[in-house]
């Protein structure tokens, strides 16, 4: 083996923890060092820097979802004239577009940076989103083709990307962080969410006050046409259009990180790179550069001597079957799908609970103050409850935990949907609205946050974002029953000229329930403040999983000869 050189650089800022290490020839130890290094990094800018552009993502993923009932409310004033609103079922397919794709891409993209790379995977998923959010922007109707198909189409497109940017956006957080804020760092990705939807909110008083005189001309969404349903097409293409800008800032940015070093170390095993990839991180760069030569040889030994199982199909299952590790997975994507039942179920209906409510409609007399006061009212919900939940959460992570947190959000949750669900028609519009906002702190400031962070640490490595992407998918399958079978509800037993709502109470009865069971999954997770991944997921000592997979191969081979392949790469 050839003698390893020094690389140059390092300095008080960037400490070269390359060079400490070059003398360790072991290479499960040269690991164990440079990622304890890793872990107990002071927090510089170069943490910043992975936070802002794991999070710009997360604002764009955010912005597009959370569109969706501005989206769907403006498209039923074009559309459908005379009735200033689409079909029930039309509503739903378009909501229901984008969780679909989005369980897609979560599963998809988690493999995939398992088998091919974090930084492989990383940007690839936002041009699926640049592309499908500009396309939306542009599409229009035809004789052949209706409006409502072709954006179903686009959003389900979007929705692969969004979904792919779950556990890349997660993991890639998790593996660069510090362990003494790892949580913050991740929650504050997560937070971009919260700045995603106020953007939309914004954007949508914005251009809501600059088409003032044409919409103040219809008494009513139904008479919104002429120059009134002009605007409102103008309008609807501008919100969703402006929901590519943030990608494309970010696109560059993820393509030019480097590979995680727990990645390169515990997949790739290529110990050189990974030593020089963390330098090449705290550097800003986007790879490590270390001799070829050296490189080669010490992949070759680390292939023989590093005790992190290879990745594999029957590794995987082996995994999994031991029955800690499926109650932690069980744990996670549960208390996920329990979570967005609800959260989703509301979320995605803010204009439509406005108008339930009566916050939206009442005392309007034209279609500009019926869009304005759906605008305020999607800022007064973002601003006073979303936004500072997520924030609460930012600050708080890492001294209280994650599984408190959790609980008290479930908690809460069950009590405050029981009371809107129990007195729904004995209280005011705004006292309504008053819960719905602590609901949304409650969602954010709880088990919306802490779904997202803890699935990006406890499991291992080779499997991180695999299940991170499986617990993540669980989720939005929880989303399409909270929007697809639940939601829709609220319109049992509707008459003309009635309450088109009659069950609105019954639905929110239902969300507590799925809330409650979400406090009983929380006792599926473990608390995983202050540790570090490899002691959350087990990979301090892995030898014997290695020797189990070495005697499964041999006894593999046996069995099936020679020509057979014992282990297949996953």
């Amino acid at each position: 083996m050839g003698t390893p050189q020094k690389t140059a650089g390092g300095n008080n800022a960037y400490h070269n923890f390359y060079n400490d290490f070059l003398h360790i020839k072991d290479p499960n130890e040269r690991r164990r060092l440079a990622l304890a290094e890793v872990d107990r990094a002071p927090f510089g800018w170069y943490h910043v820097r992975a936070v802002a552009v794991a999070g710009v993502g997360f604002f764009t993923d955010s912005y597009d979802i959370f569109t969706v009932s501005l989206l769907t409310l403006m498209l039923g004033i074009v559309y459908f004239p005379g009735e200033g609103k689409m079909p029930t079922n039309s509503d739903t397919a378009i909501k229901l577009a984008t969780s679909a794709g989005t369980v897609i891409g979560q599963v998809g993209f988690g493999a995939a940076a398992d088998i091919f790379g974090r930084k492989s995977m990383y940007g690839l998923e936002l041009l699926f989103i640049i592309f499908a959010t500009l396309a939306q922007a542009l599409a229009s109707g035809s004789p052949s083709i209706n409006i409502i198909g072709i954006i179903i189409f686009w959003r389900v497109l979007m929705g692969v990307g969004i979904g792919g940017d779950y556990p890349l956006s997660s993991i890639i957080t998790s593996e660069f962080a510090t362990t003494k804020w790892r949580g913050a760092m991740m929650g504050a990705v997560f937070a971009m969410q919260g700045l995603g939807q106020l953007a939309a909110a914004f954007v949508m008083l914005f251009v809501t006050l600059g088409f003032k005189k044409s919409l103040e001309a219809a008494p009513t969404l139904a008479s919104c046409t002429g120059d009134c349903a002009v605007a409102v097409d103008k309008m609807w293409r501008t919100v969703i259009g402006v929901g590519a800008v943030p990608g494309c800032i970010a696109l560059y940015y993820r393509l030019t990180i480097p590979e995680t070093p727990r990645y390169t170390f515990d997949v790739k095993k290529d110990v050189e790179q990974a030593s020089d990839d963390i330098e090449a991180f705290k550097t800003g760069k986007p790879k490590g550069q270390p001799d070829e030569a050296t490189r080669i040889v010490a992949k070759q030994e680390a292939e023989k001597e590093m005790e992190i199982p290879k990745a594999s199909w029957g590794d995987f299952f082996r995994h999994y079957s031991k029955r800690k590790n499926a109650m932690l997975l069980a744990g996670t994507a549960l208390s996920w799908c329990f979570l967005d039942i609800a959260y989703y179920g509301v979320s995605l209906n803010n204009a439509t609970i406005l108008n339930v409510i009566g916050y939206s409609t009442t005392g309007a007399k034209n279609t500009y103050e019926i869009l304005y006061n759906t605008a305020v009212g999607n800022l007064i919900i973002v601003l006073a409850g979303a936004v500072p939940g997520y924030w609460v959460t930012v600050f708080t992570v890492d001294t209280v935990g994650r599984k408190p947190i959790q609980f008290m959000g479930f908690g809460i949750l069950t009590i405050l949907f029981v009371v809107m669900g129990f007195a729904y028609k004995h209280l005011s519009p705004h006292a309504l609205l008053a819960i719905f906002v602590l609901a949304q702190f409650f969602f954010n400031f709880g088990p919306n946050a802490t779904t997202f962070i803890v699935p990006g640490e406890v499991f291992p490595t080779r499997y991180r974002s695999t299940s991170h992407g499986l617990s993540a998918a669980m989720g939005k399958i929880g989303s399409i029953i909270g929007q697809g079978a639940i939601a829709p509800l609220r319109t049992r037993g509707a008459v003309k000229g009635g309450n088109p709502n009659p069950w609105m109470n019954h639905v929110l009865e239902i969300y507590a329930l799925f809330m409650l069971l979400g406090v009983g999954t929380t006792f599926l997770i473990p608390e995983t403040k202050r540790k570090t991944l490899e002691e959350l997921s087990g990979e301090f000592d892995m030898s014997g999983e290695v020797e189990a997979q070495r005697d499964t191969t041999v006894t593999e081979n046996k069995t099936e000869g020679p020509s057979s392949s014992a282990v297949v790469n996953v």
